[in-house]
């Protein structure tokens, strides 16, 4: 993964991970022991879900870039409806607190999108390769072929 995807998907988790433990503190003091868990699986499900999702399309964008803005509008939709797939498989679990979950996923979501929002338009990414145009320039020049007198 080249050094900007890398770095935008850092300043996506970090935050999502800060909000976590926040969520999972006060999940912890609202519901208890199984308040802070369900608040901590659910941060780590959306870190999971939009890092896979971040690395996904970095990949379609460099093997296929005429699909990724299709690609990113369809890996969205599709993240968001897994997410409410696992709200809606964990909404009954007495392993962890289905409401703490719900909420953390949500916020967790939330903050992810921002951050990788943020990140994404603070970052310097070339939309030409500095490479290409040096060689581009050096293939306009004519080339000498004969002797100079």
């Amino acid at each position: 993964m080249p050094s900007n995807d890398a770095r935008i998907l850092l300043q996506a988790v970090v935050p999502t991970a800060i909000a976590g433990a926040i969520a999972a503190v006060i999940s912890g003091v609202v519901a208890g022991g199984k308040g802070a868990l369900g608040a901590v699986i659910g941060t780590v499900v959306v870190i999971v879900f939009m890092g896979l999702g971040q690395v996904v399309l970095q990949r379609t964008a460099k093997s296929l870039p005429q699909l990724f803005q299709a690609m990113g509008l369809m890996l969205y939709v599709a993240q968001l409806l897994l997410l409410l797939i696992f709200v809606a498989v964990f909404k009954g679990t007495t392993l962890f607190n289905p409401k703490a979950f719900a909420a953390s996923l949500v916020a967790a979501t939330v903050v992810w999108m921002a951050a990788q929002a943020r990140a994404h338009m603070k970052a310097k990414i070339f939309y030409i390769d500095p490479d290409s145009a040096k060689d581009s320039e050096k293939s306009d020049k004519p080339e000498n072929s004969g002797s100079s007198s």
